[in-house]
């Protein structure tokens, strides 16, 4: 499907200013994690960016070159969870980003999965910020990004790990909010609904051939049915809200939901 045209809203925003900011970027190799890398770095942060992904992760590289900032490829499964704090040492800005998803009854999703989308999607991005937390409060100045999802404040049928996952990262970012406050660091969550992704545009064209309908329906009858407007977001979209809450404009939204959602938790 060919990406439709987002309409402009006036004079482009400012870009933060992140020069001489050191960003970390998990699941960075694509989808919001590549558009969140570029966007920093276009904003002058130096972004250390971690994916199991070694391939997309130098394409990113490539893409980031004549930027203000620069991008740093760091090759990292998060469920190495000491690694993980380890890599987030030393980092001005934090964006907990990498997931995964599994769709699955609750009596027929597998033990192991579920542990495995904890693992990466809420206890890696509580080691990564345990990580970050002394440099950060060391300077008085942190931002904590938690890309989360509008399943972080509602629920699907069969997405039991997911779901679990991104409400808990909401509480998590919470905590890190208030504890935070008195050292200048703050904590959002950026709560999108369906973005697209390479993940998203796979599931569209399977649920097209398995139902035999084409995958305009699927996106209008399935994935966008709760939404008022019947688009996906983009990755860029997403990255931009994520750029607005590292500046200076947002030093007062702290333990925050920037929802995302095109109208879906309007019901």
């Amino acid at each position: 499907m060919t990406s439709p045209q987002v309409a402009a809203c006036g004079p482009a925003a400012p870009s933060p200013d992140l020069g001489g900011r050191t960003a970390l970027v998990t699941g960075a190799a694509g989808g919001i994690g590549r558009a969140c890398a570029l966007r920093l770095a276009a904003a002058g942060a130096e972004v250390r960016a971690v994916d199991r992904d070694g391939p997309g992760l130098e394409r990113l590289v490539e893409s980031a070159v004549g930027l203000p900032g620069s991008v740093e490829p760091h090759v990292l499964d998060l469920t190495d969870l000491e690694a993980a704090e380890q890599a987030a040492a030393g980092t001005d800005v934090l964006v907990n980003n990498a997931g995964l998803q599994r769709v699955a009854p609750l009596e027929d999703f597998p033990p192991d999965v579920f542990h495995t989308v904890l693992t990466v999607m809420l206890e890696a991005p509580f080691r990564l910020i345990r990580g970050a937390l002394p440099h950060m409060y060391g300077q008085g100045w942190g931002r904590i990004v938690n890309v989360s999802s509008v399943h972080g404040l509602r629920a699907s049928a069969y997405k039991s790990a997911y779901v679990a996952a991104k409400h808990g990262l909401e509480g998590l970012s919470k905590t890190a909010a208030l504890e935070g406050a008195p050292h200048g660091v703050t904590s959002n969550c950026v709560n999108p609904a369906y973005v697209r992704t390479p993940l998203v545009e796979r599931q569209l064209a399977d649920q097209a051939r398995t139902h035999g309908i084409p995958e305009e329906r699927v996106l209008a009858d399935v994935l966008l049915r709760d939404s008022a407007v019947k688009r996906l977001i983009e990755p860029e979209e997403v990255a931009e809200a994520v750029a607005y809450l590292c500046g200076p404009r947002a030093s007062f939204v702290t333990g925050a939901s920037l929802v995302l959602d095109g109208g879906w938790t309007a019901h």
